[in-house]
């Protein structure tokens, strides 16, 4: 969004000085400041023209970078849960994540179709597993279908093992539609106790899991982690 910038040449064409005896020297003079005078007047004329006909909006803009000092970025939300799932599942990843912001309040949340696209699924699947305080895995018959999602699994049980903070932070689910049978379940994720929708303790399980302590803990130590990236990438 930049400004406007006439095209017109601010300075007036060279004149041949002393090649005509017959004129004046003052008159010379006179017509060289006049033909100055002319031409920046003219180019006043068309930076002025350029500017007025922009839309408001971009004469608007165009002010502001040059009045209003450079805002700063917008800071970033260190998220309560992403949750990871088949692509077929994206609708009742929607689902299960409405019911978890709405119904019992913890949010904000994302799943993990809603990333920003145009990046490496790599490069968003450590910016959803570590900038959120809870993984949750959905597990339905289509996850183990999909390769990218036993990737996901297992990237995300590594990271909870190698970081302290990030102990008992993957969190498998059996959703209402089409859970994933247990028989069928991966022996990794076995071992964890996973939430079950249609289980009557279901809103127990969640109020157990999901605690702010927890959260306010691990967005402590993702801030610091990003400001001492921040440091050492200005030094």
């Amino acid at each position: 969004m930049g400004i406007g910038k006439s095209k017109t040449d601010p300075c007036p064409l060279s004149l041949s000085w002393g090649k005509s005896h017959s004129v004046d020297t003052s008159q010379r003079h006179h017509k060289s400041d006049s033909k100055k005078s002319e031409e920046m007047s003219l180019s006043d004329t068309a930076a002025h023209s350029n500017t007025a006909e922009m839309p408001t909006g971009e004469q608007e803009g165009a002010r502001g970078v040059e009045e209003m000092p450079e805002e700063e970025a917008e800071e970033e939300v260190f998220l309560k849960f992403v949750i990871l799932h088949a692509e077929e599942d994206t609708d009742e990843a929607l689902r299960v994540q409405n019911l978890l912001e709405n119904d019992f309040g913890i949010k904000p949340g994302i799943i993990f179709a809603e990333m920003p696209c145009g990046r490496q699924h790599l490069q968003n699947l450590d910016d959803a597993v570590n900038g959120s305080a809870w993984t949750i895995l959905l597990l339905t018959k289509n996850f183990l279908r999909d390769t990218w999602c036993k990737f996901q699994f297992y990237t995300s049980l590594m990271n909870s093992v190698n970081r302290q903070h990030k102990y008992n932070s993957v969190i498998p689910m059996r959703p209402l539609n089409n859970p994933l049978p247990r028989e069928r379940t991966p022996f990794a994720l076995r071992t964890i106790n996973a939430l079950e929708e249609e289980s009557r303790g279901f809103p127990t399980q969640v109020e157990r899991i999901f605690q702010d302590s927890v959260y306010r803990i691990q967005q402590a130590i993702w801030k610091e982690t990003r400001n001492t990236v921040q440091r050492q990438f200005i030094a």
